[in-house]
């Protein structure tokens, strides 16, 4: 019987905050986009199951032609799994197994993604994430600019 190779993140840690808004407040930019952007930087062997992992995170902040504002995040994972292998594919073609990427990826989305909502409202940014839009049940739709409503 072959027994499936574990694979889990340990620790996470934020090791460097670094947000940073380019414009003055109510400069009026529209259709601002934000991009995300996750990349390992490092793995290192700390152990015959284990490995280091350092990450950068980052969410920048665009709008036409202008960069408005850029949030980094740096920080360090705590891997187990097979080290040796992991370790070796990175620093021969600097790629992970799919797997362990898309595990190690989801990871720093997951713990990025709250901390630069936090730092983009520090900085008057929109929220890196659309924010749902709440209806109540029961209750009309809310008008459209240049809609008068209906009378019955």
């Amino acid at each position: 019987m072959v027994r499936p190779t574990t694979m889990t993140v340990r620790t996470f840690d934020f090791t460097n905050l670094d947000a940073r808004r380019l414009t003055k407040v109510g400069a009026g930019w529209a259709n601002i986009r934000v991009d995300h952007n996750s990349t390992v930087t490092l793995i290192t062997e700390t152990g015959a199951n284990s490995a280091q992992l350092d990450f950068r995170f980052s969410a920048s902040y665009r709008a036409a032609e202008a960069v408005i504002g850029l949030i980094q995040i740096e920080g360090q994972i705590a891997w187990e799994g097979d080290a040796k292998s992991l370790v070796k594919g990175f620093s021969t073609g600097g790629q992970m197994p799919q797997e362990i990427a898309n595990e190690i990826h989801t990871v720093i989305m997951t713990n990025c993604i709250p901390e630069t909502v936090i730092l983009a409202r520090e900085l008057r940014l929109p929220p890196p994430i659309p924010i749902p839009q709440v209806q109540v049940p029961g209750q009309p739709a809310p008008l459209k600019k240049g809609r008068s409503p209906e009378i019955a």
